[in-house]
């Protein structure tokens, strides 16, 4: 998946939360905000934000993975 580096200010606590969480799921604190990022989407009900060729190029194997992991969560 392609990434894009972007600038994000999080509050004190909310940085200490995603580094203890990324670092007992034995990730990056940067990909476990970009899952943590997708999973809230996918649970308000939104979706990807692309052009029709990027929309038909998604993959849709991502997004049923981010709601059965949300599923699993309750």
């Amino acid at each position: 998946m392609a990434t894009r580096k972007v600038t994000l200010s999080l509050d004190e606590a909310s940085w200490a939360y995603a580094e203890q969480a990324a670092a007992r799921a034995g990730i990056s604190p940067s990909a476990w905000i970009s899952r943590a990022a997708r999973r809230e989407a996918v649970r308000t009900g939104c979706g990807p934000v692309m052009d029709p060729i990027q929309l038909a190029a998604a993959d849709e194997s991502e997004l049923a993975a981010a709601e059965k992991e949300l599923r699993a969560q309750g």
